[in-house]
């Protein structure tokens, strides 16, 4: 493995994250940890790394910020709906038909963010199984790095939006509503657990039949990649199954797991038995007397000797320290009494590299595992460089034995290739230069000449539209002429409606009866003075409404069937005598005459009711 150079501030910054705050981002892809890193730079106006490793120490809630981030939690229930339909319809039924009728179940959701993965495996589950095999049988483990992502899952409460992703049958069967939210069913919620977990530095859960781990992996190095997913092989059993994102592969482990739907990305454990898994059942069950064990660690360092020319330590299975040579003692400060102790209570674990995870693969590879140029920050503040070489020991009949790391400081070696690449670097540059400075002079001269055609071609079309506008002039002048003779008539006409309005208004109020046009809704249309007088009402209060719905002294529904048989055709003109009451409240005696309001072609368009006050009968 070849580390690329960084830029050493940032991966200062790393460093003061992982001392501050104990998480450690050298498995996350560079690339993409720089970007992120580097958007919230600027969003606080903050240019240097080493300024914003000042500023995390001085703001103490500004770690939280950055690690979301940089995590950047994206989860919903039923994320890519037909990859959990295959799901529940194929892989859960196999795994339930492998179990007896009291087996345990365990499911691990690694990377639960805020939790709706979790639960959405507790709904499937539940759908198969029922709500008390669940309860009974069923353990969820739910982990993620951001503490801030896990509280809020703890809770199991979301908004309206966050729940629309559930199916609408099963949103009130395993959730509860809550002040506009929407709250996990409590008595499901027991079978999921919700810790902290770290998939690069810790352990796995172990004894799984189903392992989700969706979208997780590809924000970290294929080295780092690799290394989970020996881990979550190990985790799994023999017969469980990998879950993983739409954006994840499989393609070079395909050692470990074998595809049962590509397309969704679930996949099966390959059963094997390798170096790795009896490097574990030596290192929890090694147990033999003491002369055994000591011919075990005879026999390792002297196959330790043999693969160590540089500065060498040598473990045991157990992790424990047996040999270290002279050059390793004075490299790493280490001393005799230092043999003995486990390799995870020594710095040298976690300098120059994370040495536990790289024994792990040297083991399950069963070949050298070798680091190059891994960066080791000494004492003084200088940088040194170093190949390390991790090499899994075995016994003559092919017995895991230990681990044999070697050390070769490269720094001089190192130095001299970087000098000479940003050498050959500034050659190319300066070339690069030129050779941009020759094309950009070629393509500003091809530019103006292009320029001068645009403008000579710009000069045609401005005297072509000119030619159009003064077109589009004498036509405007022609419509203009049109519309001020238009405009004349309109006001010619207008002055006749006027007359005539006035004509009908002098004629209406003349006449000393009542006045009351009716459309074929009847529906007040003219209500004229003597009709205010009779019946006090204006006719802006009238005009509109519905004449058989006023409230005057004029019995209006004793005019409902002549009125209505004036609109429809059925009868010409219709005269009644009718007891009324007036305005002032007295009573009065009235001839109402219905007749028919006429139209174009003389159709029926509305009724005409004169109301005529008559003598009181002698």
């Amino acid at each position: 493995m070849t580390v690329d150079p960084v830029d050493p501030d940032f991966e200062e910054l790393l460093r003061v994250l992982y001392q501050g705050h104990h998480f450690d981002f050298s498995g996350y892809k560079r690339t993409t940890l720089v970007r992120r890193v580097r958007r919230r730079m600027d969003l606080l106006g903050i240019d240097d790394f080493a300024d914003y490793a000042d500023y995390l120490e001085v703001h103490a809630g500004e770690f939280g910020i950055l690690f979301s981030t940089i995590l950047i939690n994206v989860t919903t229930f039923f994320r890519d709906l037909p990859a959990w339909e295959y799901l529940q319809g194929e892989v859960i039924p196999r795994i339930i038909e492998g179990k007896g009728a009291e087996d345990p179940i365990r499911v691990w959701s690694a990377g639960c963010s805020s939790g709706e993965e979790a639960y959405t495996l507790a709904i499937v589950l539940a759908e198969a199984l029922g709500a008390d095999a669940l309860r009974d049988r069923v353990k969820i483990y739910a982990t993620d790095v951001d503490e801030d992502a896990l509280e809020r899952a703890r809770h199991g409460l979301y908004s309206a939006k966050e729940a629309g992703s559930v199916p609408q049958e099963l949103l009130p069967r395993y959730f509860e509503p809550r002040n506009g939210h929407w709250m996990f069913r409590n008595d499901l919620r027991r079978s999921v657990i919700f810790g902290r977990h770290d998939l690069v530095q810790d352990a796995p859960i172990s004894r799984l039949d189903l392992l989700v781990s969706r979208n997780t992996l590809m924000y970290l190095t294929v080295e780092s990649q690799a290394h989970i997913l020996a881990r979550l092989h190990y985790a799994l059993n023999d017969t469980g199954f990998l879950f993983l994102g739409k954006a994840e592969m499989l393609l070079a482990h395909a050692g470990l797991f074998t595809p049962v739907e590509l397309k969704h990305r679930i996949f099966n454990k390959v059963p094997t038995v390798g170096a790795r898994e009896r490097l574990l059942i030596l290192a929890q069950g090694a147990s033999g007397d003491g002369a055994r064990r000591h011919d075990q660690v005879a026999r390792l360092r002297e196959h330790a000797a043999d693969a160590a020319p540089l500065a060498q330590i040598v473990v045991d299975m157990d992790r424990t320290l047996v040999q270290v040579n002279q050059t390793a003692r004075a490299t790493f400060a280490l001393g005799v009494r230092d043999v003995g102790r486990r390799l995870q209570d020594l710095e040298l674990s976690s300098l120059p590299a994370e040495l536990r995870s790289w024994i792990d693969e040297a083991h399950q590879r069963q070949q050298p595992v070798i680091l190059r140029s891994i960066e080791r920050v000494l004492a003084d503040g200088g940088m040194q460089y170093l190949d390390v070489h991790v090499t899994s020991l075995a016994d003559d009949d092919g017995a895991a034995l230990g681990t044999s790391v070697t050390f070769a400081d490269v720094t001089s070696h190192r130095r001299l290739q970087t000098e000479v690449a940003h050498a050959k670097q500034e050659l190319e540059t300066a070339y690069e230069e030129q050779q941009s400075t020759h094309e950009e002079l070629e393509t500003m001269n091809e530019e103006l000449q292009s320029t001068v055609e645009e403008l000579e071609t710009t000069n045609e079309e401005l005297q072509s539209a000119n030619e159009e506008l003064e077109t589009m002039n004498e036509e405007l002048q022609s419509t203009n002429s049109e519309l001020q003779s238009i405009n004349g008539e309109l006001r010619d006409r207008t002055d006749e409606l006027d007359t005539t309005s006035i004509f009908m208004d002098s004629v209406l109020a003349s006449v000393h009866v009542g006045v009351v046009v009716l459309d074929a809704e009847m529906r007040v249309r003219i209500w004229n003075g003597m009709s205010e007088e009779l019946w006090g009402l204006r006719a802006a209060e009238v005009l509109g409404e519905d004449f058989l719905g006023l409230d005057v002294g004029l019995p209006v529904d004793e005019l409902r069937g002549p009125i209505r048989d004036c609109i429809s055709g059925t009868d010409g003109h219709h005269s009644t005598a009718l007891e009324c009451v007036n305005r002032r409240g007295r009573h009065i005696r009235c001839r109402v005459t219905c007749s028919p309001l006429l139209g174009k072609g003389r159709s029926r368009q509305g009724a005409i009711l004169l109301v005529e006050s008559l003598p009181p009968m002698g």
